[in-house]
């Protein structure tokens, strides 16, 4: 399977829930530092794509303490930044594939859909899009003024973003805020990880998760749930979640912008309905972790 990963840290990096230089250089050192061999060939682009609604600056700021972070910078970074922005990356990447492509965006939707306006034919090469946003119930995680508190932030930050993409013909998985609100960041699960934090990549996750303090009162200003690791994860291992097939559509103007609904009218959608087995869920996320090189062989930190 051939996949394209853009969010706030990844193959394509978004400056959404983060500020988008240090969220790069991050991106570039967990992929030096933690991946494979077949991996070493890879670039990380830079977006210049901007939302409608910004995220709060107190969680963007994470970005420059997780590219701070010892265990990133202990050995020499490998990966280069590419030439392109991530909307004309992922133009290239999906023009040149000899297969199709597997989407998977953790972030907002907006580099998607700006080279879906640039290059409509790029549409041909991709074969499924499995994306982290939208909520179906009755609210969502956005607490802002003059919103009624309906959206998702994903969807939030560019309404008209998924809106573009909600008119072409490819197959979305969507997974929302109802099958996330089951895998939180628990007391247990961070000592699970500090318990196994002898392998470099869990000691990296524990570390990173560390700057989400531990509070569970507030659900959409404290209780933190592994939004984007059970979109991962559930493209890794499909078998982790229920899906089920819905008609959907979004709000792109007024005090509900942002907010996905169930319509008749709606385009074909499939929805991660829940987590079968949540506990086989981070045992998914532990195995991964431990799966993942050491590389002391490129010690030495870049000037």
């Amino acid at each position: 399977m051939d996949v394209y990963f853009n969010h706030d840290g990844g193959v394509g990096v978004i400056g959404a829930d983060s500020y988008v230089e240090p969220a790069v250089s991050a991106s570039q050192k967990i992929i030096s530092r933690f991946g494979h061999k077949r991996h070493e060939a890879l670039t990380v682009s830079q977006s210049d794509s901007r939302g409608k609604n910004p995220f709060p600056i107190k969680w963007r700021m994470d970005a420059f303490s997780i590219d701070a972070l010892p265990i990133l910078n202990e050995y020499s970074n490998q990966i280069k930044i590419s030439n392109n922005n991530a909307v004309d990356d992922l133009i290239n990447k999906l023009s040149a594939a000899d297969n199709p492509v597997t989407l998977l965006f953790t972030g907002p939707l907006t580099d998607l859909a700006r080279a879906i306006q640039k290059v409509p034919s790029i549409t041909e090469h991709i074969d499924q899009l499995l994306w982290m946003g939208g909520s179906f119930g009755e609210t969502g995680n956005v607490d802002e003024p003059s919103h009624d508190g309906s959206a998702e932030w994903n969807v939030f930050w560019d309404p008209e973003a998924f809106k573009t993409v909600l008119h072409t013909t490819f197959p979305i998985r969507l997974v929302s805020l109802e099958s996330t609100i089951q895998v939180p960041l628990t007391s247990e699960v961070r000592t699970n990880w500090a318990l196994d934090r002898q392998y470099p990549a869990i000691d990296f996750i524990g570390q990173g998760y560390a700057l989400v303090p531990p509070l569970v009162h507030l659900p959409n200003n404290s209780t933190y749930y592994l939004w984007d690791v059970l979109t991962t994860c559930s493209l890794i291992d499909p078998s982790l979640v229920d899906v089920t097939t819905i008609k959907a559509d979004v709000v792109t103007t007024g005090m509900s912008q942002g907010k996905t609904f169930i319509t008749s009218n709606g385009r074909d959608l499939s929805l991660v309905s829940s987590v079968i087995n949540p506990d086989l869920f981070f045992k998914t996320i532990t195995n991964l972790a431990k799966s993942a090189p050491n590389k002391p062989e490129i010690k030495g930190v870049q000037p």
